[in-house]
């Protein structure tokens, strides 16, 4: 496994720039420092003061990797970026600070949103082809303007101020060798368990989720599907977009 990072001042949309280059090498990731039109889950835009976090795209190649399970190789990427963010508070100190993964994919320290991770996959028949994973880390920021209800960053949690690229560095790796070694020998019964084990709020705690229109309920996370779908204690089964996650009100405003 070999890393290409190119670091650009500027552009629209990494996943887009990576989009734009069919012949991208499995590894390539493109960052930016200021990215103007970067997007989110559900159509939603994601806000990055320029040069004061991570902003970036990585390429995987997953060589016909079934669709079907496509993802798991979001949990791949969604426990990479947390092992990092957790491994970093511990070296500065904040053991108690925990990163865990909002179902799907993003990344939350307490009730706040810490990363937030779009994925793209381009399919071959029934495998996958080449998947664009595009995240955005709050690293130094500590003012958000957008009416993003819970953000949060690395600066606003520690009170420290990192340096970028090394961080990027890092979490580029980490997340190319939790994907490259799945891929040679994927387990996919011990990484949905890992998964469960690292899910926001906490593993076999309660939170409260909304289906449309729908009262909210408070339930447990007892099963993630390779295709994406989420089994609550309820009972009942839902794919993205067909229930929400409720947050605490305090943390709504």
């Amino acid at each position: 496994m070999s890393l290409n990072i190119e670091i650009l001042d500027s552009c629209d949309s990494t996943n887009a720039v990576l989009a734009s280059r069919p012949d991208a090498q499995h590894g390539t990731v493109v960052a930016t420092r200021s990215q103007t039109a970067g997007r989110g889950q559900r159509g939603n835009s994601w806000e990055a003061e320029p040069g004061k976090n991570l902003t970036f795209s990585l390429l995987l190649r997953p060589q016909g990797f079934p669709a079907a399970r496509q993802f798991e190789l979001s949990m791949l990427v969604a426990l990479g970026v947390a092992d990092v963010l957790n491994s970093l508070f511990a070296r500065l100190g904040f053991r108690d600070l925990e990163a865990r993964i909002k179902w799907p994919n993003d990344i939350y320290v307490g009730h706040k949103k810490i990363v937030g991770i779009l994925i793209e996959n381009q399919l071959s028949g029934a495998g996958i082809d080449r998947t664009i994973v595009g995240i955005g880390v709050n690293v130094n920021q500590t003012r958000f303007l957008s009416d993003a209800p819970n953000p949060t960053s690395v600066a606003l949690l520690t009170g420290r101020t990192l340096a970028l690229e090394p961080l990027l560095g890092e979490m580029a790796d980490v997340i190319m060798t939790y994907v490259d070694q799945y891929l040679a020998a994927p387990v996919p019964e011990a990484l949905r368990q890992t998964y469960i084990q690292c899910s926001y709020p906490g593993y076999g705690l309660q939170a409260t989720y909304a289906e449309p229109d729908g009262e909210p309920f408070d339930a447990i996370i007892m099963d993630v599907s390779p295709d994406g779908r989420l089994t609550l204690s309820n009972g009942r089964s839902y794919y993205f977009k067909e229930i929400a996650l409720v947050l605490p009100e305090k943390n709504q405003g």
